[in-house]
């Protein structure tokens, strides 16, 4: 790298240490980049702010938050933990096993971790303490669980993902399943053992009338996620146009048939939801401004070139990769992180033969471990305020399930058939 480069990067690093919110961080060194360095007229920039925001991929995310704030305003979220706790919750370690399935439940209609660690985070770690289980284990548990809310889809960060590198969604979208399931298994059978060798009480089997009295009761929360993959991937509607239906349907189910949501309590969710995508799009701006300087400077391919010539194993290159993933998402959000490394990484991928879309899994799931990571992990705040409990003690609680989700990530980062197979099955794709 140049000097210029360099000075752009201490720029960029300077305004984050000195909490410089991110956008603007991104905006200000991409900014400077183009004008007083690059030479670029100042127009450009405009332009590249509006052309940043001018995608009909970002309809998704809107339309996904506003659905997540539907949920959580009415009580399709406590629907889903009760199904949850009626599948599992007999078995030791049940009702620790009923939230990593409602975080899973979820995430298959939010698309966003920050989300599921309040909502169902929020409601399942006092529960959990209450019902006599360990502190730390239900701290950790319930911190960790919610990166379903970006694995399995849809998820906020894939959208953005193949935004960029224009794969396709609904084909990219499939590889968060079955790495999903997996954390899913591998964290309840934790809480099992785990709670089997503590001897914690467990609840009655629940007769078939009970169950089936669980099941209609939230037949209409169960059916939002049947809706929006079944729509998809039956071919009656595109991801963006999912997104809209599951907000009306959720809209309809709160108010008409729960009835748990007012008409009054509609303006609220709809503000709150546009000052949180306000807040994304803000971010997609000024991410976009600094990745025009790169793309400018030919630094991504700068990059690629370095590495090429330093590593010669794509599997190198991929444990590399993790490692740097994972720092990088204990300090940076997955949005800004996502819009900001995918354009660097791009060139390397076809030097090294890697797929793309089995990369935007893996990088969104080293970005997603890195929310509930010490020592900045934004998962690890939130928890802690929940169970009024510090950093430290937060952090020592996570350190079992992030060894679970390390150790998956591990597997699909060596075995990408595994990561692509529904793909493969569902689109008949061909690896890149």
């Amino acid at each position: 790298m140049d000097t210029n480069t360099l000075i752009i990067l201490a720029l960029l690093l300077g305004c984050l240490a000195a909490t410089v919110p991110v956008f603007m961080s991104l905006f200000f060194a991409g900014t400077v980049g183009l004008v007083w360095i690059a030479g670029i007229d100042p127009k450009i920039v405009i332009e590249v702010l509006y052309r940043s925001m001018d995608k009909f991929a970002l309809v998704v995310v809107l339309f996904f938050v506003l659905c997540g704030n539907i949920m959580t305003t009415g009580s399709i979220v406590k629907k889903l933990i009760k199904t949850a706790n009626t599948m599992v919750g007999f078995l030791p370690g049940g009702l620790a096993m009923a939230g990593v399935l409602a975080c899973g439940f979820f995430g298959a209609i939010s698309g966003s971790t920050v989300a599921t660690v309040v909502a169902i985070g929020g409601f399942m770690i006092p529960a959990l303490i209450k019902d006599d289980y360990d502190e730390q284990f239900s701290v950790g548990i319930m911190t960790t669980a919610p990166i379903l809310g970006v694995i399995i889809p849809p998820s906020i960060a894939m959208i953005l993902y193949a935004m960029v590198t224009n794969d396709a969604l609904e084909a990219l979208f499939l590889t968060g399943f079955i790495p999903g399931t997996l954390i899913i298994v591998g964290m309840s059978l934790y809480a099992y053992f785990f709670c089997k060798r503590r001897g914690y009480k467990t609840l009655p089997r629940p007769s078939l009338h009970e169950t089936l009295s669980t099941l209609r009761e939230s037949f209409w929360a169960l059916l939002l996620p049947f809706i929006i993959f079944g729509g998809i991937y039956s071919g009656y509607f595109t991801a963006n146009e999912a997104a809209v239906v599951a907000c009306f349907y959720a809209f309809f189910v709160e108010i008409f048939i729960h009835k748990d949501m007012k008409l009054i309590d509609v303006k609220n969710v709809v503000v709150s939801s546009a000052v949180t995508s306000a807040t994304l799009l803000v971010i997609v701006a000024g991410a976009s401004v600094f990745g025009e300087y790169l793309t400018f400077e030919q630094i991504p391919n700068q990059i690629a070139n370095a590495v090429v010539a330093n590593i010669q194993s794509p599997w190198v290159f991929l444990l590399a990769v993790n490692c740097l993933l994972l720092m990088v998402g204990m300090f940076m959000d997955i949005i800004s992180a996502t819009l900001i490394l995918t354009p660097i990484f791009l060139p390397l991928l076809s030097k090294f033969g890697i797929d793309t879309m089995h990369f935007g899994l893996l990088m969104t799931l080293n970005l997603g471990i890195g929310y509930c990571t010490p020592p900045l992990g934004v998962s690890l705040y939130i928890s802690g305020a929940v169970a009024n409990r510090n950093l430290i003690y937060v952090s020592k609680a996570v350190m079992p399930f992030l060894l679970i989700q390390i150790a998956i990530l591990l597997l699909l980062t060596f075995w990408p058939d595994l990561v692509l197979l529904l793909p493969k099955l569902v689109y008949n794709y061909v690896p890149g």
